[in-house]
């Protein structure tokens, strides 16, 4: 049986993992785990565990793991949104035809606040292509701003007409 076992084993949590090393214990005819690391998957930040020292094979197990659990998270965000509309398809033809008054009084208030608040971010994202992307998948920009002449220059208004003075309310009536 050891000899089918992948090298690292790899016990999911909330948002990462805990990475184990496999050996077998021949004496004893059993396996050991022996854990060296926590892999946060949102970060990418990979913690030793304890004192241990990660060797490149190591990293590079932990990095292909990583890879593939944040392909495998993309992919079920992509599939619970299309779930979504079918849930949302399926609500509708509850409510048109097998839904009495009371039922919809119950979640209409709901159900109308969290359509509002999809449709909102839809259209803001929609507006903004350069935000479309996820944060992830954007490429990141080192700029460095360096204005010395702003700290000597005087502050001057961007508009080229003089602002009009406002109406005191004497003027008004």
């Amino acid at each position: 049986m050891t000899g089918d076992l992948p090298d690292y084993y790899f016990r999911l949590r909330e948002n990462g993992a805990a990475v184990f090393r496999l050996g077998a214990d021949p004496r004893h005819q059993r396996m050991e785990m022996e854990p060296i690391a926590h892999v946060n998957a949102r970060s990418g930040e990979i913690r030793p565990q304890g004192d241990r020292k990660l060797t490149g094979a190591d990293r590079a197990a932990i990095g292909e793991w990583l890879a593939q659990r944040r392909a495998t998270l993309a992919a079920r965000d992509a599939d619970e949104a299309r779930r979504t509309v079918e849930q949302l398809n399926l609500t509708a033809h509850w409510a048109q035809t097998r839904a009495a008054a009371a039922e919809i009084e119950a979640v209409a208030d709901a159900l109308l606040l969290a359509m509002h608040d999809l449709r909102s971010v839809l259209v803001r994202r929609r507006a903004e292509p350069a935000r479309a992307q996820p944060r992830s998948a954007r490429p990141v920009q080192n700029r460095v701003i360096r204005r010395p002449e702003a700290a000597t220059r005087p502050m001057t208004r961007p508009s080229h007409r003089p602002t009009p003075p406002r109406p005191t309310p004497k003027a008004m009536t």
